[in-house]
């Protein structure tokens, strides 16, 4: 089994935290997010945590991790790469199905996840 497709893509985001961080960079306006805004998005998110998940998500092609030089201190920024950006279409169809066959949640059914403010 592991070499199917299905399970290699579970080992990559079946890990916890990791839905919940790629649905934070995908939310709002603004396309990349610093360490912090994320760790105050995911309020129970330990610091090692997030850093780990965030350096796995780089590696696995979802993740870009940017560094601005021209403040002091630097800055890293992190945003969805074109693959993570993909990624999420089949979130909102994961969305779609709960809220059809599973879930009533009128907030949820009438937000789209790019504009959440939940």
């Amino acid at each position: 089994m592991k070499d199917c497709t299905i399970y290699k893509t579970i080992d990559i985001i079946g890990k916890r935290w990791t839905l919940c961080i790629l649905l934070e960079l995908y939310k709002g306006s603004n396309e990349e997010k610093r360490f912090n805004e994320l760790k105050k998005k995911l309020q129970t998110i330990t610091p090692k945590t997030l850093s780990t998940r965030l350096k796995e998500l780089e590696q696995e092609g979802l993740v870009k991790k940017t560094l601005d030089e021209s403040k002091d201190p630097v800055i890293y920024t992190y945003s969805l790469t074109r693959s993570g950006e993909e990624f999420m279409e089949i979130i909102q169809s994961i969305k779609r199905w709960g809220l059809e066959w599973k879930f009533e949640n009128k907030i949820c059914g009438l937000s789209n996840c790019k504009n959440c403010k939940l």
